[in-house]
């Protein structure tokens, strides 16, 4: 394994860049060359490639976004545009690429993979959606950013005795949601994985005003609906005046929190160690504190399991 390059495609996470240092140095530590590919997929069917050095990754673990650029890319998805992207690997002679992203990336990886490219994936989303994973880099930075607005947005609430709506990201998965709504106290978390009714909203919102409380907080995750919608429907049931917050792409910048930092750290060292045991189609990960990895094929297929005790909890808490 002499030759090693690392990508990042699709959504940008927090940590991105702490991995793509983990990658480069363990590659540079056990004598391969190391090359970073520019903006995902995209740039390596177009060959927008560079070799890399231990200067390259200098002062990146604190920073958000990710320094090789990233970008959706349809042309890989055809058969053409795989055959590019496998000439160009072919050119510059890669042994092994790293691909850090999410389910779509890894799609592409698996790809590449059956290809005769030897690939590992690096799981990079805020969504926390990967089933195989616990967790996955960007999440733990994500839950606190929403967490700050929560409690920046509690105080005008409660100073004009208000309903809040915070919408927040995650795709189809209500992970966000949960983790930053239970931390930051909201009397409501809607998420994908719990059917709910406008009428179960207003009912805790009432319940809580006949008790003397005379502002809430509901976290939405975005895979439900549009937080404007709901804010619409209760002013129309129960009269109440409701406020509108959509985080969005203000959850994918920051700082990586030192969380993540750790985790990109352990997964990018783990996936270069993957490679120069001869692994491919494989996605690492972290279960039970302890890095794995997973087949891709099966890592893909399997279903994301709602934390239901943590939801719970999160009721019974906010009554």
């Amino acid at each position: 394994m002499k030759n090693i390059a690392v990508l990042t495609s699709g959504g940008d996470s927090p940590g991105m860049n702490a991995a793509i240092r983990a990658v480069v140095r363990t590659s540079i530590y056990n004598g391969a060359k190391i090359y970073g590919i520019k903006r995902g997929f995209n740039g390596l069917i177009h060959g927008d490639v560079i070799e890399m050095n231990l200067s390259s990754v200098a002062d990146i673990i604190h920073r958000g976004g990710t320094i090789l650029r990233t970008a959706r890319c349809e042309e890989f998805q055809t058969a053409e545009g795989l055959q590019k992207a496998v000439n160009i690997a072919d050119v510059f002679d890669f042994d092994g690429i790293i691909v850090i992203g999410g389910d779509g990336s890894f799609r592409g990886a698996k790809e590449l993979s059956k290809k005769g490219i030897a690939c590992i994936g690096v799981p990079g989303t805020i969504d926390n959606d990967l089933a195989y994973t616990d967790f996955t880099i960007g999440f733990d930075t994500a839950v606190n950013t929403v967490l700050d607005a929560i409690n920046k947005i509690r105080d005008t609430t409660t100073s004009h005795e208000r309903i809040s709506i915070i919408e927040v990201m995650g795709r189809n998965s209500g992970d966000i949601a949960l983790y930053s709504g239970l931390a930051g106290g909201a009397e409501s978390i809607i998420v994908p994985e719990v059917e709910y009714t406008c009428d179960d909203v207003c009912k805790r919102l009432l319940q809580g005003k006949n008790r003397g409380k005379l502002h809430s907080i509901i976290l939405l995750a975005e895979g439900v609906g549009k937080a404007t919608k709901l804010a619409e429907e209760i002013h129309n049931k129960i009269g109440m005046e409701v406020r509108v917050t959509i985080l969005g792409y203000l959850q994918r910048g920051g700082s990586p929190s030192a969380f993540d930092r750790i985790l990109a750290s352990r997964l990018g060292a783990r996936a270069v160690e993957a490679l120069l045991q001869g692994e491919s189609g494989q996605a690492v990960g972290i279960r039970d504190n302890k890095i794995i990895s997973e087949d891709f094929g099966k890592a893909l297929e399997m279903k994301k399991t709602f934390n239901t005790d943590m939801y719970e909890l999160a009721k019974i808490l906010s009554i």
